[in-house]
């Protein structure tokens, strides 16, 4: 955030290769999703009002609203069915404003982290905010964590999904793939491609902890 040090990496031009990913077809670097969180950013987006504070407000006004839904995944040929709050493809630790949906997602290990927010108790949103705020949502009853590069998602009907933040409707059928290393960037000198040191399971592992 710092303009002269921004400068100064753009001079280096340290160069690194990370992945991306598109949902169908369309490209996303990120974090992709669809749930709670897309619903939030279509909400926004009709917003005059900007800001981290707004969003927030956007929030919680919906959240004695909103309904989870029923989806059917298939995760690199794994099926599985869950009803889910919402879904986040993480290929990035975090959403921004150092919210961390999957703590140990990398962008450079050749997956995404498909997170599976389930429904939990209104009283518990503040603490469930919270987590993500420390790094701590893995270790959620309530999240699941299931890592792949192709993730087929039947939703029951259309509904907004978002890119990196930028909403759209879409329909009930949705494709994700990775795509290692298609990205290069300019970075800084701290870059190694991680949230945090160290790197957690392959593909398929729940890292969830459910307590």
């Amino acid at each position: 955030m710092d303009t002269g040090k921004a400068i100064q990496n753009l001079n280096e031009k340290r160069v690194a290769a990370i992945d991306a990913a598109k949902l169908n077809r369309q490209w996303f670097f990120n974090m992709a999703g669809m749930g709670f969180d897309a619903h939030i950013a279509e909400v926004f987006s009709h917003d005059k009002t900007r800001g981290f504070g707004a969003y927030v407000r956007s929030a919680f006004g919906e959240i004695t609203r909103y309904r989870g839904e029923h989806y059917q995944l298939e995760i690199d040929g794994v099926k599985y069915e869950r009803q889910a709050f919402m879904l986040s493809f993480a290929n990035s630790s975090q959403y921004g404003n150092n919210a961390h949906v999957s703590p140990f997602a990398s962008v450079q290990d050749g997956l995404l982290d498909v997170c599976i927010i389930k429904p939990f108790p209104l009283y518990k949103f503040i603490a469930m905010g919270l987590r993500m705020f420390n790094k701590t949502a893995h270790k959620s009853k309530y999240v699941e964590i299931i890592r792949g590069k192709h993730i087929l998602v039947k939703r029951e009907k259309d509904g907004p999904v978002h890119l990196d933040g930028e909403p759209q409707i879409m329909g009930p059928d949705a494709e994700i793939v990775m795509v290692p290393r298609s990205l290069k960037i300019i970075t800084g000198k701290e870059f190694n491609g991680e949230a945090v040191t160290g790197t957690i399971g392959d593909n398929h592992q729940q890292l969830a902890v459910n307590e």
